[in-house]
């Protein structure tokens, strides 16, 4: 009896694993159809008022990923699985825009005096009642699951000051790939990460403010956020010069304001 249980918990898990589509096809056409990259390609915005218009198909894929039972998801592939999360965070923060579109102007308009709108739980994942918070820091972020503060720049928080959605899903198969060009997209855009060859300082995002120990913890031997970032001066900066400054270290690190409106698409 116990071997016919064990047969059957494993036939049901590996069912549940076949069963998804670990391509993530349908959030792939949708954001392929409703996110627009701009003309220099290092920002993204996105049409939520077409979102709305396709609720039914973002609906469906929501509920595929609230399906997926976590036995099965712990099967897979380590890439597979981080991208799993990515899409499903980024995919669950439409969601959440879309709760009260048109009306807001950032998704912090959707959080309360007592609680930020990435605390709300308002979704299932692995069978239990979720929050943007918990796919990031409980899920992604804890110490030896992925280790990788790449994910900074493709989990994205619906905000003008994020990286850039992607206009693709998320794919185990393509998942470094993916995360190196985000970041490099993200760093290419001067005005939110910049070198001031004056000042002899690198003017960048608040995220590497926030998650300084991410990007300090070891990642590619990185001990400190100028560490990290001399790995990427050809992208910071804009001539030999300031790329030796920067790969020499001989730079201070400053943050940028950090810009919450919403990264709406406007045609």
């Amino acid at each position: 009896m116990k071997l016919l249980l064990s047969l059957l918990l494993i036939w049901l898990t590996t069912t549940s694993a076949l069963a998804f589509d670990r391509q993530h096809t349908a959030f792939d056409t949708l954001l392929k159809k409703h996110v627009y990259w701009d003309s220099t390609g290092v920002a993204s915005k996105v049409d939520y008022a077409g979102f709305q218009q396709d609720w039914p198909q973002l609906k469906t894929y929501l509920d595929e990923l609230s399906a997926v039972k976590r036995v099965a998801f712990d099967r897979w592939s380590k890439p597979t699985r981080l991208a799993f999360l990515i899409n499903a965070y980024n995919a669950f923060t439409i969601q959440l825009i879309l709760s009260g579109y048109p009306d807001i102007a950032s998704i912090k308009d959707l959080g309360s005096l007592f609680s930020s709108p990435w605390s709300k739980k308002f979704f299932v994942l692995f069978g239990k009642r979720r929050s943007l918070d918990n796919i990031e820091h409980d899920m992604i972020r804890v110490p030896g699951a992925y280790d990788d503060p790449r994910i900074h720049f493709s989990v994205v928080c619906a905000s003008i000051g994020c990286p850039g959605l992607r206009n693709e899903a998320f794919t185990g198969s393509q998942l470094d790939q993916q995360l190196e060009d985000s970041l490099r997209r993200f760093l290419a855009d001067h005005s939110r990460n910049r070198y001031d060859s004056q000042q002899k300082s690198l003017y960048v995002s608040k995220l590497f403010d926030w998650y300084a120990d991410d990007f300090a913890g070891g990642f590619r031997g990185h001990e400190s956020v100028l560490s990290f970032l001399r790995d990427y001066a050809d992208t910071l900066a804009a001539n030999p010069t300031e790329r030796e400054e920067i790969l020499n270290e001989k730079v201070g690190v400053d943050f940028l304001n950090y810009d919450w409106s919403l990264n709406k698409y406007v045609p």
